[in-house]
């Protein structure tokens, strides 16, 4: 991937319109589009927000539901950062639920992505899975990984 891996969207006054985002991954956008249009088909919401700690704009990919007692849940899938001529996609994999990643369909590439992948927290303990999109091939396995996500609540 060329790119000079520079975070985007750092000032909180210019908000990740379409036009925006389309600006910043360039060659990149059609991935993105299509990634986003997917989201819709596994029921999960992007909300946009600036965050002031890391002095940037990051998407919260958000699951919703309704629980057994008729309560609203709310459960965040992954974050998305957008970068110079790509978007990164970050799942967060819960220690307790590790083992079971292994098990899922993915290529050797991810297998081998999901082997490196250190752990970190001391509390709150997960395992970080980065993609860097800025093309459709990793599209599959990380829809895989966000219904994974998904299915542990």
């Amino acid at each position: 991937m060329k790119s000079t891996k520079q975070q985007l969207l750092r000032q909180p006054d210019i908000q990740p319109t379409d036009e925006v985002i389309a600006e910043a991954l360039k060659e990149a956008n059609p991935t993105y589009l299509k990634f986003m249009k997917e989201l819709e088909n596994h029921d999960i919401q992007m909300e946009w927000r600036y965050y002031t700690d890391g002095k940037a704009w990051l998407g919260k990919g958000l699951h919703r539901w309704t629980g057994p007692r008729g309560g609203n849940k709310e459960e965040t899938v992954f974050w998305l950062s957008l970068w110079d001529g790509f978007f990164k996609v970050t799942i967060y994999i819960p220690e307790k639920y590790w083992g079971e990643v292994n098990r899922l369909p993915l290529e050797d590439e991810v297998k081998q992505m999901v082997a490196g992948s250190k752990q970190m927290g001391n509390t709150l303990k997960y395992f970080p899975l980065v993609f860097n999109l800025d093309s459709d091939q990793m599209l599959e396995a990380v829809f895989t990984l966000i219904d994974f996500r998904k299915s542990i609540k």
